[in-house]
């Protein structure tokens, strides 16, 4: 879909509406994304609108690109870290009529993935989200600003479901029944995880926040892992954020809108070379605790998102887009059985992993 823009957003990167193609791009939710083509250069742009209904603080987003693009670049300046393009007033964002944007470089020769197809695009993914962790691993994360406060803190998640429920309408109740149930059952979750949480060797690391397939660059011909986009959750967290994410997302072959719950299994090949990937970057950084923590940090994800689906679902559905009233109470009992899957196949699982970190 080709479509014009604010000449003003043009404008402050330096372009008019006659010199440039645009066209929207991307299957995100949070952001608009466009992809510029400079009538007169060989060299392509992504432009982005950042949605400040979901990052209320956009100058934190972009302190904490520059912080880590700054020391990428001295450390590692092989790396390929996409960071913004600066506008005509070398500033790293655009602010215009109210709204945020920003500029990035577009890697040719590179494709993204909404679909896992392959085992090896799991390994790819997970040893380029592994690889910006591990180049990160003596940069100080309490540096960073939450871009989104509270994004993965199984706590706080927890707290807005109970509270919630003290407030939902029976008839809602009665529907949610069964997974208000599960949802209370499986708090040992967050009990276990706070048993954790305070031990020395489980530090903040520098987080990506979202690993699902599409945040990763691929080369469009060998699928050949480049570099990790999407950065605006960069933010400080502990490595389950990341790990967990990937496990969510990239061990069934469904996504959480499937409601044929017959659907919902674990791929082991696709778990296996995950995990080969993630621990051929991390495997020499972990602590102790963390690689006891591995098989759980699926568990937590799963389950906070489950806790997320069903309070959205006992709220009346304000957060999350649904087609049909009861789209995220299926969302939620997706997820929980997906984390019932995890741990029915929890032996095998942790043999996999056992395996990977010799």
């Amino acid at each position: 879909m080709e479509l014009n823009l604010d000449s003003e957003v043009l404008k402050a990167y330096g372009y008019a509406k006659e010199n440039i193609k645009i066209t929207q791009i991307g299957t995100g939710l949070i952001n608009r994304t466009y992809l510029l083509s400079p009538l007169s250069e060989k060299k392509k742009y992504i432009l982005q609108n950042i949605n400040t209904s979901v990052f209320k603080s956009p100058q934190a987003i972009a302190n904490n690109l520059r912080s880590i693009a700054d020391y990428l670049a001295f450390n590692y300046p092989e790396y390929l870290f996409i960071k913004p393009v600066s506008t005509t007033n070398s500033e790293e964002m655009a602010y215009i009529h109210h709204e945020y944007w920003r500029m990035l470089p577009f890697v040719p020769k590179t494709i993204s993935l909404d679909v896992l197809a392959d085992p090896k695009q799991a390994y790819e993914a997970a040893k380029q989200f592994g690889k910006l962790s591990r180049l990160l691993d003596h940069f100080d994360a309490k540096t960073l600003q939450p871009t989104i406060p509270g994004f993965h803190d199984l706590a706080l998640r927890y707290g807005q479901f109970t509270l919630v429920l003290s407030h939902t309408e029976e008839t809602l109740k009665n529907e949610a029944k069964a997974q208000i149930e599960e949802a209370l059952a499986h708090k040992y979750i967050l009990d276990y995880y706070t048993s954790y949480s305070h031990r020395k060797d489980f530090p903040d690391r520098v987080m990506h926040h979202d690993t699902k397939i599409s945040n990763v660059l691929l080369d469009d011909e060998t699928f050949e892992g480049i570099c990790v986009i999407d950065l605006d959750t960069i933010m400080p967290g502990k490595f389950i954020s990341d790990l967990g994410d990937m496990m969510r997302t990239y061990l069934c072959a469904f996504s959480e809108n499937e409601t044929d719950l017959s659907k919902i299994k674990i791929r082991l090949p696709y778990f296996e070379a995950m995990i080969k990937g993630y621990l051929s970057e991390m495997k020499s950084i972990l602590t102790q605790t963390e690689k006891e923590l591995i098989l759980f940090s699926g568990k937590y994800i799963i389950y906070m998102q489950a806790l997320r689906f069903l309070t959205d679902f006992l709220s009346g559905n304000k957060y999350y887009p649904i087609s049909y009233p009861t789209q995220n109470l299926d969302r939620t009992k997706n997820q929980f059985k997906l984390l019932h899957e995890l741990s029915a196949n929890e032996k095998e699982l942790q043999d996999i992993i056992e395996e990977n970190l010799v």
